[in-house]
């Protein structure tokens, strides 16, 4: 980006951290913990991501033991993935861990464009109070979700599947109070079935009232997860369809369908199924739900059959990542490739080539923008993985500082070592 003025030099970092997500999170105090000068730079007012503002409180997939995950998920008391964590208490105690953890953040700082020389990132430029200013990063790690700072540097971009290029819908989640304390549906996924004592079965209902109209064509299916406090369920139903956020505008529409839709899922609950006629809406997310945007070509390029099969690779740095092929329709409800549960994978490997972009020198792919076909992401774009690839991420970014060694000359071995010196199982062995 050429500017009317010199940007002026804000400061200089080993390693510079883009989003603070859950994989972001993990990758800054990874990174720190190995003794790199780290900043992380959050466009939002708060920490977290998906995880606090998209009000995701249910944290899914799983990877090996050992990784920072394991740490993360006692911090936040996240005892399993159908009892939603306190999304509003994550943030102070995410906050809490980065300043425990001497990792220097700011927030409602946006990244604007990269730093550029001889296809290397040198660092990024960010909007300031003062205006905009000039970031230097030894390495930098894209850890903004939707693959913004590879975009800016200059990397390959992939979006969407094949043949229409369209991406999975986005969402908002929110959580309603109110419900009946004896009543005790919940509905986790497509196939979770639930009887009524008047003999109708929930998933049918919704199925229908879809066709009907009584709930939006989209939303064929309206998941209710138990959030461990009586009388309140978080609601995983909006869905819109034929948005990208990549799109100029498309954001603000799916925020105007999506805050509708949850008028019209409340408006279904409360007059067709027992014990919610008195919900409310508790707490909604304060941005959309993004289930994708753009994947960055690595070296690697994690496929479908990749995760089907279970494939090993040499330069494993998440082992058994596990997650259904979870398509939500990018087209209409439900799954894209199913009509009930979404193909489950065999748990997987993460190879380190997916976290190293094609073209571009000094950056590290991070969370759900890493190298991966469109089915395949659908698997490993849930927080729990997130955080474990952040964790080898600031992994990779702290070795390639230490060893002054180009990110894509980086030997797995050593990256490795490290990740083992962390606790990390990288082998069944």
């Amino acid at each position: 980006m050429r500017y009317s003025r010199e940007v002026p030099l804000h400061s200089e970092w080993d390693v510079i951290v883009c989003g603070a997500g859950p994989s972001g999170l993990a990758a800054a105090v990874t990174a720190a913990r190995l003794g790199m000068r780290v900043m992380l730079l959050e466009r939002y007012g708060s920490v977290g991501g998906c995880l606090t503002l998209g009000n995701v409180s249910t944290i899914m997939g799983s990877v090996a033991p050992g990784t920072i995950r394991d740490e993360m998920a006692k911090l936040l008391h996240s005892a399993d993935v159908s009892t939603g964590i306190d999304c509003d208490e994550a943030k102070g105690v995410l906050i809490e861990w980065l300043a425990q953890e001497q990792v220097t953040f700011r927030l409602q700082t946006p990244v604007v464009d990269a730093l550029m020389q001889n296809g290397t990132i040198q660092g990024v430029y960010v909007l300031t109070q003062q205006g905009i200013a000039l970031m230097r990063g030894k390495v930098v790690i894209d850890a903004t979700g939707d693959g913004f700072v590879s975009a800016m540097a200059g990397a390959q971009v992939m979006v969407g599947r094949d043949g229409d290029g369209l991406v999975q819908p986005s969402s908002i989640m929110y959580t309603i109070d109110g419900v009946d304390p004896d009543c005790t549906l919940v509905c986790n996924h497509e196939e979770h079935y639930t009887t009524f004592p008047d003999g109708r079965e929930y998933l049918a209902l919704c199925h229908q009232a879809a066709k009907d109209g009584r709930l939006p064509p989209s939303v064929s299916i309206v998941r209710l997860y138990a959030t461990g406090v009586p009388g309140e369920r978080l609601v995983n139903a909006t869905q819109a369809n034929g948005v990208c956020v990549l799109s100029d505008g498309d954001a603000e529409q799916a925020e105007i369908v999506l805050r509708r839709q949850i008028r019209q899922v409340n408006h279904f609950l409360r007059a067709e199924v027992p014990g919610f006629a008195g919900i409310r809406v508790r707490t909604s997310a304060s941005t959309l739900g993004v289930r994708e945007s753009r994947r960055i070509a690595g070296r690697y390029q994690l496929c479908a059959e990749d995760l089907l099969i279970g494939r090993r690779f040499e330069d494993v740095v998440v082992h058994n990542a596990n997650f259904p092929i979870d398509i939500h329709n990018p087209s209409g409800g439900g799954q894209a490739e199913t009509e009930g549960c979404p193909h489950k994978a065999q748990p997987y490997d993460i190879p380190m080539r997916a976290l190293q972009p094609l073209g571009v020198e000094g950056l590290v792919l991070c969370g759900r923008c890493i190298s991966g076909s469109h089915r395949a992401h659908a698997s490993y774009r849930v927080m729990n993985i997130a955080m474990a690839i952040g964790q080898a991420a600031g992994t990779m970014a702290a070795v390639s500082v230490q060893g002054n060694i180009p990110v894509s000359e980086l030997e797995a071995a050593a990256v490795q070592s490290k990740l083992r010196e962390q606790g990390c199982r990288i082998t069944d062995a």
